[in-house]
């Protein structure tokens, strides 16, 4: 498989861009602040080459974001001396039910602003915020992983799980403990076998994935926006898949990013569960992130001590606090839109009785405004 980690991602064309300029005076020299509807190619030249950068900042999920959902979006750019020194990349969602806010980045676990320089990164909220109050915001979710602005109001509560990979899969093996092995082999003597693919498997995979949100109370994603991060980051995503009898039972969505192998989206269904077809299934995710030359792999967020935390551990994965920063305007609170706040208990023991043919159609025009 072609791994072009590096290779900038294109822009299209086909909206026109918007921009607004304003100048932030600092002590020895003047930031230029500009507004875009959607991300360039200078864009994404400096996002590629910053540290703190995701895929999640880039144009390709700007477009994915533009097709599936159709949230308005503004990429905010820094300037010093015509050159970019920093971006926020922001979408704009508003619901009757949940309110309206702008998130940095929705629906992925990672956003937020890339800059180095103090000045740049307050430049940058400031524009943010003046956003916010003119389009009568309630909050602005900035998702970070190093916390940025100490004023901010923020919540830690959730990790990533890390886990460093080494050169060739058959180290990583090696260092797994026995117990670890014994599971990622039992499946294989029953029956299970594992594809890896792209667009070809994406049925799959959604079968999987809309049975497992459903069992979970948890309205589901359409189909569309997996085939969009596929469409337009192509190069960057697959999808690993195990089988029984020629049937789907457990599967994850992967995207790369520098040096970084993540799963975002992994599912298994619980009629199967004695199969444990989800460790062969991670067993050969971490084998194609190593073979395609990925440094960590990205086991994605949890909360601290729970189920799909330890889970986790067990491969040898190391947590990472994440730190979510929030502006509030005046008289709002930090946002609780998890399953376990109370409010949305009812709502999920209902959802968990719906036959799966709903789920698939009403979902998307729910979850389309839960970030």
């Amino acid at each position: 498989m072609e791994n072009t980690r590096s290779r900038s991602q294109t822009v299209n064309n086909d909206i026109q861009i918007n921009s607004v300029m304003s100048r932030v005076t600092s002590k020895d020299f003047d930031i230029r602040v500009e507004r875009l509807s959607q991300p360039t190619a200078e864009w994404d030249e400096f996002i590629l080459q910053h540290p703190q950068s995701r895929i999640y900042h880039l144009s390709c999920i700007h477009r994915v974001i533009r097709h599936t959902f159709g949230h308005p979006t503004r990429y905010i750019v820094a300037r010093r001396n015509g050159c970019m020194v920093g971006g926020l990349p922001i979408v704009h969602m508003k619901s009757r039910f949940f309110g309206n806010f702008m998130i940095s980045m929705p629906f992925f676990n990672y956003g937020g602003l890339c800059a180095n320089e103090p000045d740049v990164k307050k430049a940058l909220l400031q524009e943010a915020v003046q956003i916010a109050e003119e389009e009568s915001i309630d909050y602005l979710e900035l998702r970070h992983v190093e916390p940025q602005f100490p004023d901010l109001f923020h919540k830690s509560h959730k990790v990533s799980m890390y886990l460093d990979l080494p050169e060739h899969p058959d180290i990583l093996w090696d260092g797994f403990r026995s117990k670890l092995r014994s599971q990622i082999r039992r499946p294989q003597k029953d029956g299970v076998y594992i594809k890896v693919g792209k667009q070809e498997l994406l049925d799959d995979f959604y079968k999987v994935f809309s049975v497992n949100m459903r069992d979970l109370g948890t309205p589901v994603y359409s189909k569309n926006l997996f085939a969009n991060v596929l469409k337009f980051c192509h190069e960057a995503s697959w999808i690993v898949a195990a089988y029984k009898d020629g049937k789907p039972i457990a599967a994850g969505f992967l995207l790369g990013y520098k040096d970084i192998m993540e799963i975002p989206w992994a599912s298994s269904l619980r009629k199967y569960k004695h199969l444990a077809a989800n460790m062969l299934m991670y067993w050969h995710a971490l084998k194609l992130a190593i073979e395609l030359g990925y440094k960590k792999f990205d086991f994605g967020r949890s909360s601290p001590d729970s189920g799909t935390f330890r889970f986790k551990r067990q491969w040898g994965a190391e947590p990472i606090p994440l730190n979510w920063e929030y502006w509030l305007a005046n008289g709002a609170t930090i946002p609780d839109m998890s399953p376990q706040n109370g409010r949305f208990q009812l709502a999920i023991r209902l959802w968990q009785k719906l036959p799966l043919s709903v789920t698939r159609i009403v979902g998307p025009s729910i979850v389309r405004n839960i970030p």
